[in-house]
């Protein structure tokens, strides 16, 4: 039974693996994005993480541990990530010229540099969304084990919910990659990679914690990604968009993003039953 449980676990993680891609082919099937275009979406995407994070992840988690531990929990993810940032290496990666900037060789190379710089610095930020999206994706494989060990429906909802949040997960991790890069297939695979955190949770949660594993400790463990996301957000999706696309027009794309995932946060609520409700 144990041994059903686990790979009905593991093809649910799919599931949300899939949705990762899905993000991602959104991202690569379009003309990449100019910059003004990338800072509008890089706003979207913080929308959608900082949604992610307060209005799901930290809510859960104050509500079910309590204030003061959910809290805890929360600024932990927060300083962790911090910390981890700090040991992730800016690429030295010289991305292709793009036949658009050839007009700026003119000017002595300072527009030519200018936008290669803004390409390393979005490069950059791609790059640590996809180890904030692992850190987040992680937990999230061990709540649909845990969803599964309940039951089917449970682990399905699970499932669902997670998919939503992935489809946009894979978008935030794709499109800087490809803005960059102007490779299709590196952005796909860096974001699809990214999801695959999910299905090791799983791995993990039934390795690890055979018997159980305390509800308490997931639920304080997605309110630190909840932190993660957060830091995420604000450190390096909204300055990029702030500059790309101009303060105001940022915020605007943000409360979108905000709005759009509570839409459907709530779709999902209301759209399931109250026994399987998350």
């Amino acid at each position: 039974m144990e041994l059903q449980v686990f790979y009905r676990a593991l093809v649910l993680s799919l599931v949300g693996v899939l949705s990762t891609a899905l993000g991602a082919l959104f991202v690569v099937l379009n003309p990449a994005p100019n910059l003004k275009v990338l800072g509008l979406l890089q706003g979207f995407a913080a929308g959608l993480m900082l949604s992610i994070s307060f209005l799901d992840l930290a809510h859960n988690a104050l509500n079910s541990i309590g204030f003061l531990k959910g809290n805890l929990w929360f600024f932990a993810g927060v300083l962790f990530f911090g910390f981890i940032i700090k040991f992730i290496p800016e690429p030295k990666f010289s991305p292709p010229a793009d036949p658009s900037e050839k007009k700026q060789a003119d000017d002595g190379g300072t527009g030519k540099d200018t936008m290669r710089k803004h390409r390393r610095q979005v490069l950059f930020s791609g790059i640590i969304t996809a180890v904030g999206i692992c850190f987040h994706n992680f937990p999230e494989g061990m709540a649909v084990f845990l969803g599964s060990v309940k039951g089917l429906h449970v682990g399905l909802n699970l499932a669902v919910a997670i998919a939503l949040h992935n489809i946009p997960e894979g978008v935030a991790v794709a499109l800087p990659i490809y803005f960059a890069t102007k490779s299709k297939q590196r952005a796909f695979w860096t974001a699809t990679l990214s999801g695959l955190a999910e299905p090791l949770g799983v791995i993990a949660v039934a390795l690890l914690f055979r018997s159980s594993l305390n509800p308490d400790i997931l639920e304080g463990l997605l309110g630190s990604v909840g932190g993660v996301m957060a830091f995420l957000a604000l450190h390096e999706m909204l300055p990029l968009a702030f500059d790309y696309c101009g303060q105001k027009q940022a915020v605007k794309a943000v409360f979108v993003g905000m709005a759009c995932m509570s839409a459907s946060l709530y779709f999902l609520e209301v759209s399931l039953p109250k026994e399987i409700s998350l």
